[in-house]
């Protein structure tokens, strides 16, 4: 009989593989000092490019007022236990009041945090004899709900309409049989290569097939369409939109999430979404700090002026240097290039420790062999001066990748050097 440690401890798994020599620098690294676009890490200071912060709400000052305020008044413990017990409020309920009223839905609820929120709200949606249809791209916090589903699922090609109606049918056909329903998922902006899902496209299928829609928007809440309202908004399909999802990481700059939609729908959710019924309620912290951020949202546009400023100045800079930025039409910023493991790790060494920029690396296994992809995301809080360093950088380095200077057959062990 094996040991059920064995397989954990053997090689680490398809992330872990390289953590002896990984750990602490390319992976687990620490970012110190004040959040912003400068940060320090390992002594030095660096551009920072890996923090989704979008309109710099984490580190502003009124919202840094706010949740110091929140936190003189309540302190971390506040409220206590589960929402459905004893942990509501009258600001909890008041801020999915202002969220629904923000994105024009009936009713919102708070989730404690992102991942496990929408999880549990996939499988307090489905049952065994409903059929969900989502992005092959979807995040895996998606992905991971609908492993909890008990019925049949259908992935279409990313943003692939044609193929999104071909699952359609398929479900149709399934549910037929079941008696079940259909929820689509897919997201707002993908958060790794930047791209819109094709909400317009897909709810015009409502019309052909009866099913509901769920967005997962968190890249777009707060940055995309005109006020903010996200992906919905911008193609002007945010009222076809069944359930709206987000969270308050990236733009808002704080923790926990949201999901909003119809008052029935919500009602239903409160009462059988299991993340949230037995565990504990937000803290006061949070919900006052978001009130203020939502207020900021509202109030102060040139934020997400700021922030668009820069994704256009960044972006436009990277296509005239010639480097490949995919399909984004959203603030994430890929890079796309080729290469092995050893070669992105040699370069983003020297990126950080020469360069002094930093940003996130995406490669094998997560991407096929063979490809790169540095993942850039512009804020409202970055200056014309870090972006002129790096796409200096950037040009500098993929001259030396070309001419094989990263070439190596071995990552380097900055576990060693830490």
């Amino acid at each position: 009989m094996a040991d059920v440690f064995e397989k954990l401890v053997k090689d680490g798994g398809p992330i872990g593989q390289h953590m002896s020599r990984a750990h602490g620098y390319f992976t687990f690294p620490k970012l110190e000092g004040e959040l912003g676009n400068r940060m320090f890490f390992r002594g030095k200071e660096k551009i920072v490019w890996s923090l989704n912060n979008y309109l710099g709400l984490a580190n502003h000052p009124e919202a840094r007022k706010a949740d110091t305020e929140a936190a003189e008044r309540w302190g971390m413990g506040y409220p206590m236990g589960a929402r459905m017990m004893s942990g509501n409020s009258v600001l909890h309920d008041e801020l999915e009041t202002v969220i629904a009223d923000f994105l024009h839905k009936e009713d919102a609820m708070l989730l404690n945090f992102g991942y496990q929120g929408i999880m549990s709200c996939i499988d307090a949606l489905v049952n065994r004899r409903d059929v969900i249809v989502y992005d092959a791209e979807s995040h895996a916090c998606i992905v991971d709900g609908i492993r909890l589903h008990l019925g049949h699922s259908y992935a279409y090609k990313h943003n692939d309409v044609e193929d999104c109606e071909k699952q359609l049918q398929r479900a149709v056909k399934m549910t037929e049989k079941t008696n079940g329903g259909i929820l689509l998922i897919t997201e707002g902006v993908f958060g790794m290569a930047g791209d819109q899902g094709k909400l317009k496209e897909i709810v015009a299928l409502k019309s052909q097939y009866p099913f509901r829609i769920l967005i997962d928007d968190a890249h777009g809440f707060g940055c995309m369409g005109p006020t903010g309202a996200g992906v919905g908004e911008e193609q002007g399909c945010q009222d076809e939109i069944d359930l709206y999802f987000s969270t308050f990481v990236k733009s808002m700059g704080s923790i926990g999430a949201f999901i909003a939609g119809p008052k029935n729908v919500l009602s239903y959710l409160r009462y059988n979404t299991r993340s949230q019924i037995f565990a504990k309620s937000l803290p006061m912290i949070v919900v006052e700090g978001m009130l203020k951020r939502m207020e900021m949202l509202k109030t102060m546009p040139e934020l997400k002026e700021k922030l668009w400023y820069n994704v256009r100045k960044l972006q436009n800079g990277l296509k005239e240097r010639g480097f490949d930025i995919g399909k984004t039409n959203s603030p994430v910023t890929p890079v796309y290039m080729k290469g092995d493991v050893p070669e992105a790790t040699a370069m983003i060494l020297d990126l950080r420790e020469y360069y002094n920029i930093f940003c996130s690396i995406v490669v094998y296994p997560v991407i096929p062999r063979g490809q790169i992809i540095y993942r850039i995301i512009p804020t409202a809080v970055h200056t014309d001066e870090d972006i002129e360093l790096t796409l200096q950088a950037f040009s500098e380095t993929k001259k030396k990748l070309d001419a094989g200077i990263y070439k190596s057959k071995e990552i380097p062990d900055m576990a060693e050097a830490l």
